[in-house]
């Protein structure tokens, strides 16, 4: 499954279209994590916790978008986007969308 922020594949030509397809997920850290980012905070530096987090939740919503659009049957999705939101204290979504396509 091909992959790109772009509209179009350079060297491929779109031969279907399919339509906007899209993955999320929304995670928290357990509170010992956030205890240490909020000491971080004071200190400074990276909060590996949160992007271990942020990671594994782009690999997923990643992988349920692939899952959609294999099921309608596109070997690739173009114009992929990424947004993030709060959704609750200490909880984020990740959500990917994308069109999908058959490309030859």
């Amino acid at each position: 499954m091909l992959l790109t922020n772009t509209e179009e594949i350079p060297g491929k030509r779109i031969t279907a279209c399919y339509g906007v397809v899209s993955g999320s997920t929304v995670r928290a850290k357990h509170a010992g994590r956030d205890i240490m980012a909020g000491l971080k905070n004071i200190f400074g530096g990276e909060l590996k916790g949160y992007t271990e987090l942020l990671q594994e939740s782009r690999e997923e919503a990643i992988r349920r978008m692939k899952a959609q659009a294999k099921q309608l049957g596109a070997n690739a999705v173009v114009n992929v986007r990424f947004s993030t939101s709060s959704v609750a204290a200490g909880a984020a979504e990740i959500y990917v969308y994308g069109t999908a396509v058959t490309v030859e």
